[in-house]
C-alpha cells in the first residue's frame, strides 16, 4: 500500500523549476534515501509532503491513516527545561494520564462515596495509559538521550545551554519517539559522532514505519534503506535497492543509454547515406524509397535520447610539490588536558609516507585539539611532534577559521595566491563551482558548502605532501565528496583526517586511530577491518554460520551471474559481427557496379534492413541484460 504518490508532481520558486512532471510510490515500511546536489530540491520536497508547501501543479497524495512527522514539527520551544524534561515532552499526554490517575488515587483513599465508580474509572484509565507506553516512555526517553550522546550531567542541563548541535539531537529525539509511522529525516546523521550514527541505524532498521531521509552520509544510507530516490536535472527516479545499489545502476543505465543512443545515431547515419544515394539515381521509384527510409529516420529519432550528464562537479586534484622524507610526523609522549579532563596522554607515533591515517572518536573527546597540537597550533603538556625531512603539512580546519569574511572569493583566493593572474583564478574556481558572480560574494555571505570548496581550493594551489584534514566532507554534498574522495585515492602524499565519514574512511583509511577516553588505539586497515576487530567471538561464529547457510544460495546467484555474463559477452560479439556485416552491404551498395544494377540495389538494401532489423532485436536483450 503506498502511503506517499505522487503524479506529474512540479515545484518551483521564482520561475526555477526544482522537479517537473514526477511520478512516485513510497510504500508501507519503506526506508527511501533522498539523495541529489545541494539546491535541487531535496528539503522542499519535504515540506510539501509535511504540508509546509503546495505543489505549483500535479497530485500528491498521503494515506489518510499516516500520521506524519517532520523534524522541525519538535523543535525545542522551551529554553528553561532541561534535555530530559524536553524529551519527555513527547510524551507530555502519558505525563497528563499520569496525574489524572494520581487525583483518582487520592480521591479513593480519602472519599469511600462512589467507590466503585472510580474504581472503574481508575482501571480503564490504567488500561489505556499502559496500552499508550506508559510503563515505558520515561526509559525509551533515558534511551534516546544516551543514544544520541548525551551524558547524565549533560541531559540535566537547559536546553538553553545547550550548544546548536546538540538542540537538534533532541529535536530528532523527539520525533523518533513520537507516534508517527511516516518520518521526515532532513540530515539526521548532522552533528552526531560515528557511536550515535550506529546507534540511530539500529534504531531505524528496527522501526516498523515508513521513513524519508535526506542524507550526505552514504555508509548510513547503505545500512538503513531499501530504496533510493534522486533529484537530478529536474527529474525524480526511485529505484529499489541502498545508495551502491542504486549509484551502480544509474552508471549501468548511463552506459547503456549511452550505447543506445550510439548505434541509433550510426543507423541513423547509414540510412541518410542511403537516402543520398537514392537521390543521385533522381528515379521515380527511388523517390518511394526515400519517403521510406525517412520515415525509418523519423521513427528512430523519435526514440533517440541524448544520454544526460553528471550535474557538474567541482574538479579536485592534490598534488605534491616536493617529495618528503619516509618519517612524515614523529610524535613522541604527547598529552594535553583541558582542567582534569585528559584529551589525551602518553601518545607515541609514526606516520610513514604515503599512508593514509583517519582518526575517529565520539563529539568532545579532543580530535580536533589532536591534530592542532600536532600542528603546533596549540601547545602540548608533555611531549613533543616533529616534521620529518622535506614535509610540507596543508591545514583543512573544519570551521575555516583562515578565512576573512571582510573579502570576497575572488579577493580571497588571489591575496593568498597573487602568483597566479585573475584569469587563472576565475578558472580556478569556476572548477570549484563558482561561476559568474558567485565570485563577488563576500566570504560571510556563503553556505558551508561554498567555505569548504573555497577552503579545499586553497589547499590544492599549495601543493602539500602532508594533507591534515579535519571533517574535510561537512556540508559537502555526495557528487562533491566523491570527488574529493578520488582526488584523496589518487594523491600521492601522506593523509592525515579527522572524519565521521565512514564511506570515506572505509575506502581510503590504511591505518585508524581510535581516541577514547584519553587513549589512542591503532588499528591497521580501514573501517571495516576495524569494526571487524570489535566482533566478539561469538558473533564470529554466527557469521560463520550463517555463511555456511548461504553458501549455496550464494554459489547459484554465481552460476546465474556467470550465464548471464556469458550471453552479454556473445551478444556483444553478434552485434560486432552484424555492425561488420552491414559495412561490407553498404560498401557493395556505394561500389559503382551495384549502381547501374537496380536489382542488386534492391537485394542489398533489403538486406541491409534485415540486419538493422537483428541487430535491433540483439540489442535489446543485451539491455535487458545489463538493467
Amino acid at each position: 500500500m503506498a502511503v506517499i504518490s505522487a503524479h506529474e508532481l512540479t515545484m518551483e520558486f521564482l520561475d526555477n523549476v526544482l522537479f517537473d512532471k514526477a511520478s512516485f510510490d513510497i510504500e508501507e515500511h519503506d526506508k527511501v534515501g533522498l539523495i541529489g546536489n545541494n539546491g535541487t530540491g531535496k528539503t522542499t520536497l519535504f515540506k510539501l509532503i509535511a504540508g509546509v508547501y503546495e505543489p505549483a501543479d500535479g497530485g500528491l497524495f498521503i494515506s489518510s491513516t499516516a500520521r506524519t512527522g517532520y523534524v522541525e514539527q519538535h523543535a525545542c520551544a522551551d529554553f528553561s527545561k532541561t534535555a530530559k524534561e524536553e524529551m519527555l515532552s513527547v510524551f507530555s499526554h502519558l505525563e497528563k494520564m499520569e496525574k489524572e490517575l494520581e487525583e483518582i488515587h487520592n480521591i479513593i483513599d480519602t472519599q469511600p462515596a462512589n467507590l466503585s465508580e472510580l474504581i472503574e474509572k481508575q482501571s480503564q484509565l490504567t488500561e489505556k495509559y499502559q496500552s499508550m507506553g506508559g510503563l515505558t516512555f520515561r526509559s525509551r526517553a533515558n534511551s534516546m538521550l544516551s543514544g544520541l550522546g548525551f551524558s547524565e550531567d549533560e541531559q540535566h542541563l537547559p536546553v538553553g545551554d545547550l550548544s546548536g548541535g546538540q538542540r537538534t539531537k533532541i529535536a530528532l529525539g523527539k520525533l523518533l519517539l513520537s507516534d508517527a509511522d511516516l518520518i521526515l529525516l532532513d540530515e539526521p546523521t548532522n552533528h552526531l559522532d560515528i557511536k550515535s550514527v550506529e546507534w540511530l541505524e539500529d534504531f531505524l532498521t528496527k522501526y516498523n514505519g515508513t521513513a524519508l531521509i535526506v542524507s550526505h552520509d552514504r555508509y548510513f544510507l547503505d545500512k538503513v534503506t531499501n530504496k533510493t530516490m534522486e533529484i537530478e536535472h529536474k527529474k525524480i527516479t526511485v529505484r529499489k535497492g541502498n545508495y551502491s545499489v542504486y549509484a551502480k545502476l544509474k552508471e549501468e543505465q548511463r552506459e547503456a543509454d549511452r550505447r543506445k543512443f550510439e548505434q541509433q545515431s550510426k543507423e541513423v547515419e547509414r540510412i541518410e547515406g542511403i537516402i543520398k544515394q537514392q537521390k543521385q539515381f533522381n528515379r521515380e521509384r527511388n523517390y518511394i524509397t526515400i519517403a521510406s527510409k525517412q520515415k525509418q529516420i523519423d521513427r528512430i529519432k523519435e526514440d533517440m535520447v541524448a544520454p544526460e550528464s553528471d550535474e557538474k562537479a567541482m574538479k579536485l586534484k592534490f598534488e605534491s610539490g616536493t617529495t618528503s622524507g619516509n618519517e612524515v610526523i614523529i610524535i613522541t609522549d604527547l598529552s594535553k588536558s583541558y582542567g582534569e579532563k585528559a584529551l589525551f596522554r602518553n601518545v607515541n607515533l609514526r606516520v610513514m609516507k604515503g599512508e593514509k591515517v583517519f582518526i575517529l572518536g565520539s563529539n568532545g573527546c579532543g580530535k580536533s585539539t589532536f591534530l592542532k597540537t600536532v600542528l603546533g597550533k596549540l601547545s602540548a603538556d608533555t611531549g613533543n611532534t616533529r616534521f620529518g625531512a622535506n614535509v610540507q603539512p596543508g591545514y583543512f580546519d573544519q570551521i575555516q577559521s583562515g578565512l576573512d569574511s571582510d573579502k570576497t572569493v575572488l579577493q580571497e583566493v588571489y591575496d593568498k595566491f597573487p602568483v597566479f593572474t585573475i584569469s587563472q583564478l576565475r578558472g580556478f574556481l569556476g572548477a570549484f563551482k563558482f561561476r559568474g558572480d558567485d565570485i563577488e560574494k563576500k566570504m560571510c555571505d556563503l553556505s558551508g558548502g561554498e567555505r569548504a570548496r573555497t577552503a579545499l581550493l586553497e589547499l590544492m594551489l599549495r601543493k602539500p605532501n602532508l594533507l591534515i584534514l579535519d571533517e574535510p566532507t561537512n556540508h559537502l554534498d555526495i557528487a562533491s565528496r566523491e570527488v574529493l574522495e578520488e582526488a584523496l585515492t589518487d594523491y600521492d602524499g601522506t593523509l592525515f583526517c579527522v572524519s565521521h565519514d565512514r564511506f570515506l574512511v572505509n575506502k581510503l583509511a590504511t591505518k585508524i586511530l581510535i581516541l577514547d577516553d584519553g587513549n589512542l588505539t591503532v588499528c591497521d586497515g580501514n573501517y571495516d577491518d576495524y569494526i571487524n576487530t570489535l566482533n566478539t567471538p561469538a558473533e564470529k561464529t554466527e557469521k560463520k554460520e550463517k555463511k555456511t547457510n548461504e553458501y549455496q544460495l550464494r554459489k547459484e546467484r554465481e552460476s546465474l551471474e556467470r550465464k548471464k555474463k556469458t550471453r552479454i559477452k556473445r551478444l556483444e560479439e553478434e552485434i560486432e559481427q552484424t555492425e561488420n556485416d552491414k559495412n561490407e552491404v553498404q560498401t557493395l551498395l556505394d561500389s559503382p557496379e551495384t549502381a547501374t544494377d537496380y536489382e542488386r540495389l534492391i537485394e542489398l538494401t533489403n538486406k541491409l534492413d534485415e540486419l538493422a532489423n537483428r541487430q535491433e532485436k540483439l540489442y535489446d536483450e543485451w539491455l535487458e541484460l545489463n538493467l
